[in-house]
């Protein structure tokens, strides 16, 4: 599992509810601006990995399961809620 994968999953959640990744934030009841592709790595350069807390608050919110999410990670559309 790697950082950009994490990320893709997010990017397709969303965009598979017809949201961008600021929308699926928001309707998790995170700051809208926690998904924004500018949060995703540090000022150093190290990367930004969203917390536990925050995949199932999102998962949550738009009724997908833990397994959904992982196949969007693995790069298969196929298994969405």
């Amino acid at each position: 599992m790697k950082h950009r994968d994490i990320w893709r999953g997010i990017d397709a959640l969303a965009a598979h509810h017809g949201l961008t990744p600021s929308g699926l934030a928001r309707r998790a009841g995170l700051d809208p601006t926690a998904f924004n592709p500018s949060k995703r790595e540090a000022a150093d350069g190290r990367p930004r990995w969203p917390s536990t807390e925050s995949l199932a608050r999102v998962l949550d919110s738009v009724g997908s399961r833990f397994e959904d999410f992982a196949a969007l990670v693995d790069g298969r559309r196929g298994a969405i809620a």
